[in-house]
């Protein structure tokens, strides 16, 4: 190569190598992003079935021992009680509970009827 040519090669060059920095910053800042949104989606699921177990749990132990052990099984599973309702049907009783915990809400019910 011609000492012009090869002097425009390598100036041309100098001038593509930047454009692959902004590129990678731009790459890792747009994973960084998409982290983060993952993660508070992720925390959201686990909260809401944890709110869910918590409220099946107290729904069973409020069917069998009553309001006072519903309250206390969702105490046990890090949630509180919103609302209990005992309705007695034709072969048993049913309970529904709705628990909050971590600002998730979830309502279970359970039933004593064979």
């Amino acid at each position: 190569m011609s000492r012009k040519v090869q002097a425009k090669h390598e100036r041309d060059g100098a001038q593509d190598g930047g454009q692959a920095l902004g590129l990678v910053v731009m790459s890792v800042a747009l994973v960084a992003v998409i982290a983060v949104a993952l993660s508070g989606v992720g925390a959201r699921m686990v909260a809401r079935s944890r709110a869910q177990n918590a409220a099946d749990a107290a729904a069973l132990a409020g069917v069998h021992s009553g309001s006072a052990a519903a309250a206390n099984m969702a105490e046990r599973n890090g949630a509180a009680i919103v609302s209990f309702a005992a309705a007695p049907g034709p072969a048993g009783t049913t309970v529904t509970v709705e628990v909050v915990l971590q600002g998730e809400h979830a309502i279970a019910a359970a039933s004593d009827e064979p």
